[in-house]
């Protein structure tokens, strides 16, 4: 339980820091005002004062602000505060750098921690290992079993599990010769009994075998159906792990952070469609409760759902809702394009309506949160 404690702390903290350390570095490097800069919300358990920000540990512990002069009322400047410090009073281009900042600077702690990962404990990928072979499949018909490792296709090496589904996707139907890697059937009786995966070097022999790959509906990650060329296999969650230099392993963060970028934008875009179901939105309890349990599943693991959560925290971010950073985006663009401002009270009245949304989101994540943990813990059965 303290694990978990810490863990929450320190992730959501760190987010929380990076986020509002991104709005006021830039702030600062405008020659901005920043009279607060805040971890928390509410009463301010922890105080300090270095020049004329006052840095603060607060006691609501969900997210945090920096208070730039001038940001709601140009006329309100804090004492020892001049107007050309004021953020209300410069041009709406250093506004947007202002307020784009945070995001920016959650996607580039992933980048880091991906960094961090990659140069630590190396890049995993996923092996072209067969997990188990669907009944009269291409693959069962051919006599693929679980163990299996594919080596080439029609002479094509194939080092992973997605050059391999790529290189099948490229035949088109057509007859393929797979190389594969079997296990020696001892060495598989004992992986069972060990309930480990088999590996290469068990006694492995080569063999060939022809497949027909057969046209097939499968799910995709987001739920929707779509046509693929498969054999009928399944993988086995077996990978590699790639080592890397300073320099390599910082060029495959920066992939890691694009795909999932990627991925996070696309779970976005799904939602919207309702591809994605409501009841999957999860909120503060289900990110405390898998940042616990990466917590006691190892370091590396924690590491890589906190880049994960710090996308999504820049990503929902970015979005042109009023309240959050996107939607005062769109407020600095629109003056950018029109050389004036949006008008005054429909600025008020959109913040309103954000506000409103942003309220019925978090009451939606936390509905879901807890329906799930009733659910998990026996209080709603599954039905029949």
């Amino acid at each position: 339980m303290l694990t978990t404690v810490i863990a929450v702390i320190l992730v959501l903290g760190g987010l929380i820091f990076f986020h509002e350390l991104g709005h006021f570095s830039v702030a600062r490097l405008l020659g901005m005002g920043v009279s607060t800069f805040s971890l928390g919300f509410g009463p301010k358990i922890l105080r300090c004062k270095k020049g004329k920000t006052e840095y603060a540990l607060s006691l609501v512990p969900l997210g945090g602000y920096v208070a730039l002069v001038g940001e709601s009322d140009p006329a309100e400047l804090p004492e020892g505060f001049s107007k050309k410090e004021s953020f209300a009073l410069r041009p709406a281009w250093q506004r947007l750098l202002v307020v784009a900042a945070g995001p920016i600077a959650n996607i580039l702690l992933a980048w880091l921690l991906c960094w961090m990962l990659a140069l630590g404990w190396g890049t995993p990928v996923p092996l072209a290992q067969v997990g188990s072979v669907l009944k009269d499949s291409p693959a069962d018909q051919a006599g693929l079993l679980p163990g299996d490792t594919i080596l080439s296709i029609n002479g094509i090496p194939v080092d992973s599990w997605q050059s391999m589904a790529d290189v099948i996707a490229a035949g088109n139907g057509t007859v393929l010769t797979l190389v594969l890697s079997r296990p020696d059937p001892a060495a598989v009786q004992y992986n069972k009994k060990q309930n480990r995966i088999p590996e290469l070097q068990d006694n492995a022999r080569e063999m060939r075998v022809r497949v027909t790959p057969k046209r097939s509906i499968r799910k995709t990650i987001f739920g929707e159906e779509e046509n693929a060329w498969l054999i009928g296999i399944t993988s086995s969650g077996a990978v590699r792990l790639v080592e890397h230099g300073v320099t390599a392993a910082a060029a495959a963060g920066f992939y890691q952070t694009l795909d999932m970028l990627h991925l996070t934008w696309q779970s976005f875009v799904k939602l919207a469609e309702r591809v994605v179901p409501l009841e999957q939105v999860g909120g503060p309890i289900m990110i405390m409760q898998m940042v616990g349990k990466q917590a006691h599943e190892g370091f590396p693991g924690l590491l890589a759902l906190t880049a994960l959560i710090s996308i999504n925290l820049g990503i929902l971010n970015l979005l042109p809702i009023p309240v959050l950073d996107g939607g005062t985006i769109i407020f600095c663009l629109w003056e950018i394009l029109f050389r004036h401002p949006l008008h005054k009270k429909i600025q008020e009245y959109s913040m309103r309506i954000g506000i409103a949304l942003l309220i019925l989101l978090m009451l939606l994540a936390t509905y879901n949160d807890i329906l799930r943990i009733l659910k998990n813990t026996g209080w709603f059965g599954s039905g029949s």
